[in-house]
C-alpha cells in the first residue's frame, strides 16, 4: 500500500508561520505605542494585512509545496480547501496563544486600550450617555477576554481560509489523469 502524505503537513508549517507574523505583529503594535483605534491606517493595514493578503499567500505556497513537493505534482480542489482551512486555523490558533499570554503579561495595553475607547465614545458621539458607552466599553471588555476572543478568532479565520482556498484551489489545482474510484 502507498504511504499517502496528507495536507496537513504542508498546511502546518505555513500555519505555524503565518500565526507568529500575527503575533509578532501584536507584539510590535505595543513596543512602538502603535494604537490601531488612534491611529486607523495602521488599522486598516493590519486588518488587510491579515484577512486579505497574508491568507492568500500562506495557502498560495502551501497549496503549491504540497502539489510540487509532497504529492508528486498533483493537488485536488478538495485538498485545496483542506490546507487552506488548516493553515488559517493553526494560525489562528497560534495568534490565541500569543494574544491569550499577552493579555496576561501585559494587562495594561488592554486597559488603556479600553481607556482610549472610552475617550473616542465621548468625544465622537456627544449624544450617547456616560452609561451607554460604559456598557460600551464592557462589552468590549467581555469580548477581550481570551475564553471568548480566541474562539471567535479561530472561526473567523477558517472561514477566511476556506475563501481564500476557494480561490487558491480553483488556480492551482491540477487532478491526477488517472483517477481511481
Amino acid at each position: 500500500m502507498e504511504n499517502k502524505i496528507t495536507p496537513a503537513k504542508s498546511a502546518l508549517s505555513y500555519g505555524l508561520f503565518f500565526g507568529i507574523i500575527m503575533g509578532l505583529e501584536l507584539i510590535l503594535g505595543y513596543i512602538l505605542n502603535i494604537d490601531p483605534q488612534t491611529n486607523t491606517s495602521y488599522g486598516i493595514g493590519i486588518n488587510v494585512l491579515n484577512y486579505l493578503i497574508l491568507p492568500f499567500i500562506f495557502i498560495f505556497i502551501a497549496c503549491n509545496n504540497y502539489k510540487n513537493k509532497l504529492n508528486g505534482g498533483f493537488v485536488t480542489f478538495g485538498q485545496c480547501l483542506k490546507i487552506g482551512v488548516l493553515v488559517c486555523v493553526i494560525a489562528a490558533i497560534i495568534y490565541g496563544i500569543f494574544y491569550t499570554s499577552f493579555i496576561y503579561l501585559v494587562p495594561e495595553y488592554f486597559d488603556g486600550m479600553l481607556n482610549k475607547m472610552d475617550k473616542i465614545l465621548k468625544d465622537q458621539n456627544a449624544q450617547m450617555t456616560q452609561e451607554q458607552i460604559d456598557m460600551a466599553v464592557s462589552m468590549t471588555k467581555k469580548f477581550m477576554t481570551p475564553a471568548i476572543a480566541v474562539p471567535i478568532t479561530i472561526a473567523i479565520f477558517a472561514f477566511v481560509g476556506l475563501l481564500h482556498s476557494l480561490l487558491v484551489g480553483a488556480i492551482v489545482k491540477k487532478d491526477p489523469i488517472n483517477q481511481s474510484f
